[in-house]
């Protein structure tokens, strides 16, 4: 993620976002959390985060979307809250098991769906799934 110039990574956004089960995607700010692009969720104040990118139900003014309803999550920033809590957590349970060692993806699965989260220096990339039946 972090050696691809901008368009490059939109483009694999695009690619990710189109994966059959794929419901989101986010990248957020290694640093604060913050969102830097968001596909799949609405964000409450779109005038905040000028480079998200809305559902087609959202940009045509429809309340909500059908990934929020299967995920149960209600904002893309409920949920980049949620993962940055999630990766910092993890972050000091790899440091107190070795000071050497680094994270280089945590995977979360649930009944409704998986989380794919791949943490960069800079960035943390998210992806959202269904979770296919078992």
């Amino acid at each position: 993620m972090a050696h691809t110039a901008p368009d490059e990574t939109l483009a694999l956004l695009t690619r990710i976002g189109q994966k059959p089960g794929v419901q989101s995607t986010l990248i957020l700010s290694r640093e604060t959390g913050a969102i830097v692009r968001t596909s799949g969720l609405v964000a409450n104040d779109a005038s905040a985060n000028p480079n998200a990118t809305l559902p087609p139900a959202a940009e045509n003014g429809a309340e909500g979307s059908i990934t929020e309803k299967k995920s149960g999550l209600q904002s893309a920033e409920e949920l980049a809250r949620l993962v940055w809590g999630f990766v910092n957590a993890a972050g000091t349970m790899i440091n107190g098991l070795d000071e050497n060692d680094e994270m280089k993806l945590l995977r979360l699965r649930t009944k409704k769906n998986e989380l794919v989260i791949v943490p960069d220096s800079k960035y943390l990339l998210v992806v959202v799934h269904d979770t296919p039946p078992a």
